[in-house]
C-alpha cells in the first residue's frame, strides 16, 4: 500500500508537471522539429557545433525547415516579410497534369538547403540570417472541381497576404543613409511571396494580386514556352473557363493590363509554334524574348544582360517554369521540351538579376510523379529558388 501511495504521488507530479507544459504550448508558436523560431537555427548541435543531420530531415517538412505559419487561418494576423504559399492547381494543363502535388515536391527536395547553414558562396550572402522574417505559410485552399472558383481561391489568398503588414521596416539606402519609400503605388511597403505551383496558370491570379500593390508589372518569364497564345489558338476555347489556361495566361493578364508592356521579356524559349504569328502575338503582348539556344553564342552573361537591358530599373515580378530547365536535370514537369538550360545555367542567370528589386515571385509545373528517385526536379526547383531567396534578401523594396 506504502508503495502503491509514492507511485501515485511520482505519477500525479509527473502529470502536473506535463499539464504546465502544455499550458505553455501555444501552436501559434509551432515550428520544424528541433528549431527556434528567428533566426531559424537548428538547436542540437554537436560538441564541436557541428548540426546533426537529423536536424535536416525530421520533423515538419516546410520550405528549407522554416517556420510553420497558417497565414489564411489562425495566423492570419501575423506580420512577415518573406512568404512561401503553395498553389496546388492542376487543372489548366493541356499534357501532363500532377503540379497539384508540386509544393509538397519543392518543399520535400529544400530540406537539406540549410544543411550547411545556408549561406550562398557566389553571392556572398546568407538569406536565412538577413534579420528579415521568412516563413512558410502552407498552402492557400484551391478547389480541383472548378477552375473559376480557384483561380479567385488563389487571388485572394496572394492579395491577402500581400497586403499585410511586413514585419520589417524598409531601412535607410545603404549609401545615401535615407530613409527608403516604397515602390508599390498605393505608398505602402509590402511583404514579398514566394508561390509553389501549381500549374502555370496561376501566375494570372497572381499578376492580378500584384496588380492591386503594383500596377502594370515588368516580368520576368522563365520558360520553354511563350504562353501569350491566344485561346483560339491554344485550346480552342469552348467555354470561358477553358479560355485559361496554363498557354494563355499572359495573353489575358495583358488584356487586362497587368504587365508593363515593353519592359518584360522572356527567357529559355525553345517552343515550336502554330505559326510565326504566336511572335507577332507575343509582341503585342508586351514581351522581348530570349530563345534557349543563345546561350550557346552569348553565354550566361549575355543572357543577363539583355535581360537587365529589357527590364531596367522597374519592380519586378519573377515567374519561372521548371521546364525552362532541360528535362536531362528536371524531368518532372507537366509540357517538357528539350535543348533547355541546364540547372547551373538558371541558376547563374538569376544571380545575375542580384540588384533587381523583386517584388514577388514563382516556380510552376513541377509535377512531382514524373521525378526520379533521386528527386531531380523537386531538388532543382528548390535550389533556384534559394537564389530567388537571396537576389530578394539583398536588396530592398525602396527608393
Amino acid at each position: 500500500m506504502q508503495f502503491l501511495s509514492i507511485a501515485s504521488v511520482v505519477l500525479a507530479i509527473a502529470l502536473s508537471g506535463v499539464a504546465v507544459a502544455h499550458e505553455h504550448d501555444h501552436h501559434n508558436d509551432q515550428v520544424p522539429l528541433d528549431y527556434v523560431r528567428y533566426p531559424v537555427e537548428p538547436l542540437y548541435r554537436g560538441a564541436s557545433g557541428e548540426v546533426t543531420a537529423d536536424a535536416i530531415f525530421s520533423g515538419i517538412t516546410t520550405f528549407a525547415k522554416l517556420p510553420w505559419v497558417q497565414c489564411l487561418s489562425k495566423d492570419r494576423n501575423e506580420a512577415f516579410d518573406i512568404a512561401f504559399l503553395g498553389a496546388p492547381f492542376d487543372t489548366g494543363t493541356s499534357y501532363r497534369p500532377g503540379a497539384r502535388f508540386g509544393p509538397a515536391g519543392i518543399r520535400a527536395g529544400s530540406r537539406r538547403l540549410t544543411l550547411y547553414g545556408g549561406y550562398n558562396v557566389p553571392l556572398e550572402f546568407n538569406p536565412f540570417k538577413s534579420g528579415l522574417k521568412i516563413v512558410d505559410c502552407g498552402d492557400i485552399p484551391v478547389t480541383p472541381y472548378d477552375n473559376k472558383v480557384a483561380i479567385q481561391q488563389i487571388e485572394d489568398g496572394h492579395k491577402a497576404l500581400l497586403h499585410r503588414e511586413p514585419y520589417s521596416s524598409l531601412g535607410n539606402d545603404s549609401i545615401t543613409g535615407q530613409a527608403l519609400t516604397p515602390i508599390s503605388i498605393d505608398g505602402k511597403h509590402h511583404p514579398r511571396i514566394i508561390t509553389l505551383g501549381g500549374d502555370h496558370t496561376i501566375v494570372l491570379p497572381l499578376l492580378r494580386s500584384i496588380y492591386s500593390a503594383y500596377g502594370p508589372i515588368s516580368v520576368i518569364h522563365f520558360d520553354s514556352h511563350l504562353d501569350t497564345w491566344k485561346p483560339s489558338v491554344f485550346g480552342g476555347a469552348p467555354s470561358d473557363v477553358a479560355a485559361i489556361n496554363h498557354g494563355t495566361y499572359f495573353y489575358w493578364a495583358s488584356q487586362e493590363g497587368l504587365i508593363n508592356n515593353g519592359s518584360s521579356i522572356h527567357g529559355a524559349i525553345r517552343t515550336t509554334l502554330s505559326g510565326v504569328e504566336d511572335y507577332e502575338n507575343d509582341d503585342d503582348a508586351g514581351f522581348s524574348r530570349i530563345e534557349a539556344r543563345e546561350i550557346d553564342s552569348i553565354g550566361t552573361e549575355g543572357i543577363i544582360k539583355k535581360i537587365r537591358d529589357v527590364v531596367g530599373d522597374s519592380p519586378v515580378y519573377l515567374s519561372i517554369d521548371i521546364d525552362s530547365i532541360d528535362p536531362a536535370f528536371a524531368p518532372a514537369t507537366g509540357t517538357p521540351e528539350t535543348g533547355g538550360w541546364s540547372t547551373r545555367e538558371l541558376r547563374t542567370i538569376l544571380r545575375g538579376l542580384d540588384g533587381l528589386r523583386i517584388v514577388s515571385a514563382d516556380i510552376v509545373e513541377v509535377a512531382p510523379a514524373y521525378d526520379t528517385n533521386a528527386e531531380l526536379t523537386t531538388m532543382a526547383a528548390a535550389d533556384v529558388l534559394f537564389e530567388v531567396l537571396t537576389v530578394m534578401t539583398k536588396t530592398p523594396l525602396g527608393k
